[in-house]
């Protein structure tokens, strides 16, 4: 039983920290709402502040939305750094800055502990169903370590390199969710404007090359209009910033990836920042004057 610290107990973390408690390991809990009574009911340890949880806990899962609440979480007065001590890990699960990253975790080797950036991928209905895709960054040691746990919160798991390379590799991602996204709302969109079953049209389309995860879970979501957020828009716009500023400060060109920011940006105009990232479909809906019809069958 490993005694684990879980900061961030939002839409993500709950369900992940969920699967950590029935895998057998005692947790260290504090959110700046109220841990979920299951988790307490099961065991869970509620702590007054981030320090405490890092002077109980062995490896500390941060879990967070972005990377002033990362280095908050850290570096402030209640953080985790001031309760570390020597061999320590610290798990950042968020989804940040790569850049930031590097400095976060030379700060916390400076302790005699070991840092991981392991953002993940697949949403809510991947935090429950301990199916994530979690992208590593840190030394081998303490990925070793840490990886019989990530393989209670997800399946596919990679260490990638060293630190700052795992949220490298979630900005790549996040940049060919957003483009799939883009992609099949307006295919949908075309196909239900020329006067055909959309809901039909995404049955067809995903027993051929054009077959995608996006194109089978939010395909579906923009048909039958449910955008109750599993990865709500504002955080993808978050990180479509971090990936358009790390193209800038590369020297590099990301044309769509502009493209789709901007078609969130208007989504988020509009009032729907709090929406499933599927109802990107709903920017060009708007620019189309035509909304995805539901299904006719």
């Amino acid at each position: 039983m490993t005694k684990i610290g879980f900061i961030g107990l939002g839409i993500m973390g709950a369900p992940m920290a969920a699967n950590l408690q029935a895998g057998g390991h005692k947790l260290y809990l504090h959110d700046r709402k109220n841990p979920p009574a299951s988790l307490i009911e099961g065991g869970a340890t509620v702590c007054t502040s981030a320090t405490e949880v890092a002077k109980r806990a062995d490896v500390i899962i941060v879990m967070v939305p972005d990377t002033p609440h990362v280095e908050a979480v850290l570096f402030d007065e209640d953080g985790v750094a001031k309760g570390l001590t020597p061999g320590k890990i610290v798990v950042d699960m968020s989804s940040i800055s790569p850049i930031a990253t590097k400095t976060f975790a030379q700060r916390i080797n400076a302790l005699s502990c070991e840092y991981l950036d392991a953002p993940v991928s697949g949403g809510e209905v991947g935090a429950k169903a301990a199916t994530l895709t979690i992208m590593v960054g840190g030394s081998k040691e303490a990925f070793g370590i840490v990886k019989p746990l990530f393989e209670l919160m997800g399946k596919n798991i990679t260490l990638v390199g060293g630190n700052g390379d795992g949220q490298t590799t979630k900005v790549a991602n996040q940049i060919i969710v957003a483009l799939n996204i883009q992609a099949v709302a307006e295919a949908l969109l075309f196909a239900s404007k020329a006067g055909a079953d959309p809901a039909k049209v995404r049955e067809a389309l995903m027993g051929g090359f054009a077959s995608s995860r996006i194109l089978e879970v939010h395909g579906e979501r923009m048909v039958k209009r449910t955008f109750n957020p599993g990865f709500r828009i504002e955080l993808h716009q978050k990180d479509l910033n971090l990936a358009l500023q790390g193209a800038k400060a590369l020297g590099v060109s990301l044309p769509n990836t502009a493209t789709a920011q901007e078609l969130m940006n208007s989504c988020a105009a509009h009032g729907m920042s709090g929406l499933d990232h599927s109802a990107l479909c709903q920017a060009i809906e708007m620019m189309s004057n035509h909304q995805i019809a539901q299904s006719q069958s």
